[in-house]
Parts: structure tokens; C-alpha cells; sequence
């Protein structure tokens, strides 16, 4: 049997900071969290500075890389987008959210684990964050 994650509520697929942080352990890389701090888009200033681990504010952008405290330029290319980076049936994203549980759960979550059989060709669907896993089908048209 293959296990999957998958997101049960409305709002979508996202992890914590404590799951996105073991997971970046596992894969053998640490994550820095910034947030904005000032923003003046006719100035084009931006800030981000350097928050903590356990910070669970709104806006905290995972990066690959400690660019240290504050920074003027969010560097797109060290982000880590756990929503698009992690396939769903990592082995390493199981077990995170099978120790974790809920505290797995991103802002807006409701991590699940389905298991579907070895030989399925399988996909995953959505409606406005609520996720299910369906089977792959031929269509023709």
C-alpha cells in the first residue's frame, strides 16, 4: 500500500513551520524564517527580517539559505514552497505527518493520510483546498 497526503478541509495543502523544518532536516537542509517588515511599493523599499523557528505569524517566508537578520530583496529562488516541492507520497512528508498529527497542519490545513494500493495511477483533486486522491483514467476526445 502506498501512503499519500492529503489536505481534508476547505483552504489548502500547507505545512507548519515545526513540519517544514523536520522535513528540511530529513532531506538534509535547515530553513531560515523571514517576514516583511516594512513595505513602500512607490518607494520600492522592501524589509524582511529574521523570525523565529517557532514563529507562526501570518506571513513567514521559508528560505534555503541564512541570509542573515534582515535582508532588502526576498530572493525568490531560495524559497521553499513546500505546497509544490514535496511530492504528496515522500516518504519523509508521511512520517513528519504521522509523529506530528495536527501540529503538521500549515495555517489554513487539515492533513490527512490515505492509502491507496502499490499499482494505481493516481492523482490528486481539489476544490477550494479540500483534497481526494483519484484514480487516473484514459479520456479521448
Amino acid at each position: 500500500m502506498r501512503k499519500i497526503v492529503i489536505n481534508k478541509c476547505y483552504g489548502g495543502f500547507g505545512l507548519s513551520l515545526l513540519a517544514q523544518q523536520k522535513y528540511a532536516k530529513l532531506k538534509g537542509f535547515e530553513l531560515f524564517f523571514y517576514t516583511q517588515t516594512k513595505y513602500k511599493h512607490n518607494e520600492k523599499i522592501d524589509e524582511y527580517k529574521k523570525v523565529k523557528k517557532d514563529d507562526e505569524s501570518f506571513c513567514i517566508y521559508p528560505i534555503k539559505k541564512d541570509l542573515g537578520d534582515t535582508i532588502n530583496k526576498f530572493p525568490n529562488n531560495l524559497f521553499f514552497n513546500s505546497e509544490m516541492e514535496i511530492k504528496r507520497d515522500d516518504k519523509d512528508l508521511v512520517i513528519i505527518v504521522e509523529k506530528l498529527g495536527k501540529k503538521a497542519n500549515g495555517r489554513h490545513a487539515d492533513l490527512s493520510i490515505v492509502e491507496i494500493p502499490d499499482d494505481i495511477n493516481w492523482k490528486i483533486e481539489e476544490y477550494d483546498g479540500n483534497e481526494s486522491i483519484e484514480e487516473v483514467h484514459r479520456s479521448w476526445s
